[in-house]
């Protein structure tokens, strides 16, 4: 089932008082794919751990709720977050798969938390899930490499085989943190695509974090932009001007438009 995310005054602070978010106030409607873009430290990752509930927010208020459920309120998780997680599927920058397992059982492995206990213990799954595992990795255009050791493939395909694991949960929610960083503009750009497919297809909500304003503006019909833990900027890429771009990234902002940036050298 496709869900929404509500963040409500959201706040998250590390040590000497350094504030990662401040005050973060987002709706993200049922459907919708959407960047977070700013600098590095802006503030993007945690956002998207915060959703997922991995981390904490602080204990000053705040709350995110996840297809109108409660993920956390406050600077406290939910105690069903095991169950909220079901929803949710999380797309790393360095894909977080286990080098020495295929790439099927790596992709089966987000199920982990939806089988019986025992189950997840032995990685026992069924000839169903199996075959749910195999559709994932067809629809992601790696299914021939489905018996190979996760750690021969190239990062492309393993970031592929990253976001099948999301879809054997069938998540109503994929959280991206920027699955590109690290890729080459051909692999880039079909990862692009295949969350693009995704969220058009499967009406599957998609928010990513992005360094590449390029893609951004191409693949999201909503950017959110982020400086120093608040929200600078949220509205369609059209309305992203250089201006504002400068605002966002200060003296950065000029890179952003050298040549070479890798969606005009994947599509030249």
């Amino acid at each position: 089932m496709t869900v929404g995310v509500e963040i409500d005054g959201l706040s998250k602070s590390f040590i000497a008082g350094r504030k990662a978010l401040d005050g973060v106030d987002l709706a993200v409607g049922a459907g919708e794919m959407v960047a977070l873009i700013g600098a590095s430290g802006s503030g993007k990752s945690t956002l998207l751990r915060l959703m997922a509930g991995l981390v904490a927010g602080d204990r000053s208020g705040g709350s995110i709720r996840v297809g109108g459920a409660v993920v956390q309120r406050r600077g406290r998780i939910a105690r069903d977050i095991r169950r909220q997680r079901a929803r949710i599927g999380f797309v790393f920058q360095h894909f977080n798969l286990v080098d020495r397992l295929s790439i099927e059982t790596n992709v089966l492995a987000g199920l982990l938390g939806l089988v019986p206990f025992w189950r997840s213990l032995v990685f026992g799954f069924t000839g169903a899930e199996r075959q749910l595992a195999a559709a994932a990795l067809a629809r992601v255009g790696i299914a021939e490499h489905a018996g190979r050791r996760a750690s021969t493939l190239s990062g492309g395909q393993q970031q592929r085989a990253a976001i099948a694991r999301t879809l054997v949960r069938r998540a109503g929610l994929i959280l991206a943190d920027e699955p590109i960083a690290s890729l080459d503009p051909e692999a880039a750009r079909n990862i692009m695509e295949i969350l693009r497919d995704i969220n058009r297809r499967d009406g599957v909500t998609v928010i990513v974090s992005l360094h590449q304003i390029e893609a951004a503006r191409r693949y999201c019909p909503r950017i959110v932009a982020l400086k120093a833990g608040a929200v600078m900027f949220d509205g369609p890429g059209a309305a992203l001007t250089d201006e504002r771009l400068y605002q966002i990234y200060g003296g950065e902002a000029a890179l952003l438009h050298a040549p070479g940036d890798w969606m005009l050298a994947a599509t030249a």
